[in-house]
């Protein structure tokens, strides 16, 4: 199964740090955010990537280049001038991806998420991967009931930013720019979406001070 790592986006909560510096590359211990992802992936046999790429693009791709020194293959999707959102930016993807399903997750998470026990059940077009409210995002994305993702009024559980995913999702978006939530949105109205909670190490580096959490604990741990 191939997976895509996300890395389009312009990280403007870091202010002027991303300005020169694209959110993907910041470092978090020794390696860079997408490289802790990129080593996530590798462990459980994601060998062939794509990395979708638009702001300071050039700087992420010299610096992971072919991933021949990773012992994986990395292929870009570049979007010009700007990013395609996170759904536009996978469907834009599709011609690298295939038609088979295949993984996505955000550049600017760290976690310790097992990869080898999550697959898309044959009749589903998604499975995502979910874990407890965190302080940033109190109100949650979804919840789940007998392992089907659905929506409530307060939602307890928020997107990690790691799914599978069929390609066959994308047919009714038809715009260049389009949210992945609001991909989801439509399926799980239409029940093809299952969930599953991930309760260990999980962070969405989103903003400086997440990042300096994320540190203390990387550090200490």
């Amino acid at each position: 199964m191939k997976a895509i790592i996300l890395a389009a986006g312009k990280g403007q909560r870091f202010g002027d740090i991303t300005k020169k510096t694209p959110k993907p590359l910041i470092k978090l211990g020794k390696l860079s955010l997408i490289e802790h992802n990129i080593m996530l992936l590798k462990k459980y046999g994601y060998n062939d990537i794509v990395i979708n790429v638009s702001h300071l693009r050039d700087l992420i791709i010299d610096y992971l280049g072919d991933g021949s020194k990773y012992d994986i293959k990395i292929e870009y999707s570049i979007e010009d001038p700007e990013p395609y959102e996170t759904g536009g930016g996978i469907k834009y993807a599709l011609n690298l991806l295939g038609d088979k399903p295949f993984l996505v997750i955000n550049s600017d998470i760290y976690t310790d998420f097992n990869l080898s026990n999550f697959e898309l059940n044959k009749n589903d077009l998604a499975s995502l991967v979910m874990v407890r409210n965190p302080n940033h995002n109190a109100k949650g994305d979804f919840s789940i009931f007998k392992g089907r993702v659905i929506v409530k009024e307060k939602n307890e559980l928020t997107y990690s930013g790691i799914s599978i995913l069929n390609p066959k999702i994308f047919e009714n978006f038809k715009d260049h720019k389009f949210k992945l939530i609001d991909v989801f949105l439509e399926q799980i109205k239409k029940d093809k979406v299952t969930g599953q909670i991930h309760n260990g190490t999980w962070f969405d580096i989103g903003t400086p001070n997440r990042l300096k959490i994320a540190e203390e604990l990387f550090i200490n741990s």
